[in-house]
């Protein structure tokens, strides 16, 4: 062998080296195309993650999942679900194993960055009818302005009726908007820093023009129509959960149509590939569990997120159903925190350090850490579990990566991972890079979700009887 030849299988055996899907699996490009097509069904329906609960249960269901119902015994091979006040879902599979061997497990969020309604919203100004909003999770205000939004949740009248709201995904639907300063006149503004230039008091929502012939004509004009349709009175507003989220379908990216935009990838691009990977499974030797999650954005706060007892509770009524211990159950389970990682932007390449940062088309990123400056608020999955997982996706031939957020001390992010390293399971994070993360469209290549979808199967079914 040539010195030439000799280096070169050298340096193929020795240094690792990101690989792009399309070159290491040419063969793969029709299905990961296929699987992108479910996907975006997915991502246009689900825009809340009442809206994500409620396609899983039907997704599910069609697939042959059942209600959980506590006390109940189930045998291996039997599908369950169980909703949490709908607003997030937990589903499994009973493996042969009994529980105290541990269970496989993916946990994804289905909350988003979005805009959400003040409780007392309507008023009027300059003719001009608005809602007041206060903003969830960490959005950037100045991106929300000027788009086409659309209004989903849930309100309950005096009648103790209860209605879903879901205006402006129709074509034939009435869109919201915020407005922003017209340049001619936006000397103040653009002398201010970049995320104070809209404020979170300046994020009103546009819902209407026309007055009737009294004080606060416009605003009582509105209310007329929202009782006339749905028999909503102002009081009732004041209970109500409604928000305001892009009122934009998914977009095929590139004159190749490889990348997707769409509101909400962070975090369903990773509930969708654990949704349906859990759903074609047979039989399995360990237990197989997902979980879509809420509140990740704003910490996980609340009885529907993670730092609730809710996951556990869930996993304790399995454990007890087979008088299994749910403390050996966790200490042998193994969980991917199915959360998004930011993919590697050359346009604002200052921020990311290169070697270390994940990139679309190479597959899913394994990141051992997140948090902040020295780690701060990061699980950071020990060599072990890093080594476990690198070797599951390597044997089931799933294309990954490894990357952080950024650069040291540049910023950085939390996910999940806390809280279920906080039961004592192993647990790392594995998910699919994006661009543009908590804006109004962010961007994903097809062929990453596809390995996601992979990598799901790959946990649950590795140990495939």
């Amino acid at each position: 062998m040539s010195d030439s030849n000799n280096i070169k299988e050298k340096a193929k055996k020795l240094l690792y080296k990101r690989e792009n899907i399309y070159i290491r699996f040419p063969a793969l490009t029709e299905a990961i195309y296929e699987y992108s097509k479910g996907y975006r069904n997915f991502i246009d329906i689900a825009k809340t993650e009442r809206e994500a609960t409620l396609y899983a249960v039907k997704y599910a269901s069609d697939r042959g999942f059942v209600s959980y119902e506590k006390g109940k015994q189930y045998k291996p091979g039997d599908k369950i679900y169980y909703v949490n006040r709908d607003k997030n879902i937990f589903l499994a599979v009973i493996g042969q194993d009994s529980l105290n061997m541990g269970c496989s497990i993916i946990v994804a969020h289905t909350d988003s960055p979005r805009i959400d309604l003040k409780q007392v919203p309507l008023y009027e100004d300059g003719g001009i009818g608005y809602f007041k909003t206060h903003y969830y999770g960490g959005l950037k205000k100045y991106q929300w302005t000027a788009l086409p939004l659309s209004l989903h949740g849930v309100v309950y009248t005096k009648n103790n009726g209860r209605v879903e709201i879901n205006i402006g995904e129709d074509e034939d639907d009435p869109v919201f908007y915020i407005s922003d300063l017209m340049p001619h006149i936006g000397k103040d503004q653009a002398e201010k820093k970049l995320y104070e230039a809209i404020s979170g008091e300046g994020l009103n929502i546009i819902n209407g023009s026309i007055p009737y012939d009294s004080e606060d004509g416009v605003k009582l004009n509105v209310l007329s129509l929202l009782n006339e349709k749905y028999g909503i009175y102002e009081a009732d507003l004041i209970t109500a959960e409604l928000t305001a989220v892009p009122a934009i379908k998914s977009r095929e990216v590139g004159f190749d149509r490889s990348m997707i935009a769409a509101y909400g990838h962070d975090d369903r691009i990773c509930a969708y590939p654990a949704l349906s990977a859990i759903c074609e499974l047979g039989n399995i030797k360990k237990t197989a569990i997902a979980m879509f999650a809420d509140k990740e954005e704003i910490g996980s706060e609340g009885v529907t997120g993670l730092r609730s007892a809710s996951f556990k509770d869930f996993l304790a009524n399995l454990c007890d159903m087979q008088n299994a211990d749910i403390r050996d159950c966790c200490v042998n389970s193994l969980c991917f925190s199915a959360d998004v990682g930011g993919a590697y932007d050359p346009c604002y390449a200052e921020a990311y350090e290169a070697t270390n940062s994940a990139y679309l088309n190479k597959g899913v990123v394994v990141t051992k850490y997140t948090g902040s400056r020295g780690k701060s608020g990061s699980s950071d999955a020990s060599a072990e579990v890093v080594s476990r997982v690198v070797k599951l996706l390597d044997k089931n031939e799933i294309v990954w990566q490894t990357g952080e957020y950024g650069k040291v001390d540049q910023g950085g992010a939390g996910t999940v991972a806390t809280e279920i390293a906080m039961l004592n399971i192993d647990v790392i994070d594995v998910g699919v890079p994006i661009l543009s993360m908590h804006s109004p469209l962010e961007l994903a290549a097809k062929s990453d979700i596809y390995m996601m979808y992979r990598a799901s199967l790959a946990l649950y079914n590795d140990l495939l009887i």
